[in-house]
């Protein structure tokens, strides 16, 4: 390996080899960010739904909530941001075993 072309090849191999791997977890990190962030959402979600539920048993006030039968429009377009997310990791997961 005394040519210098050999030498930028293998160079170049490497930093390309590196590239993909910081873009593999970083999109994999990302997916788990916004998978986590989605989770989180809905939890307190239920939490606040479940301490509302407590106060109107408390008050005796029976009345439903009509806004809890629609869906939440913001947990709508997380969710799906999280399955975009997954989804491009997994894609990039295939992307860099078919490269290989």
């Amino acid at each position: 390996m005394s040519d210098p072309t050999d030498s930028f090849f293998v160079g170049r191999a490497l930093a390309q080899a590196i590239n993909d791997k910081f873009s593999e977890t970083l999109t994999i990190g990302l997916s788990e960010l916004g998978k986590f962030d989605a989770e989180q959402r809905e939890k307190l979600k239920t939490f606040t739904q479940e301490v509302l539920a407590r106060a109107e048993r408390e008050t005796g006030n029976g009345h439903s909530n009509s806004s809890a039968a629609t869906p939440d429009l913001q947990e709508t377009i997380d969710d799906l941001r999280a399955e975009i997310a997954r989804l491009r990791a997994e894609l990039q997961r295939y992307r860099n075993k078919s490269a290989s």
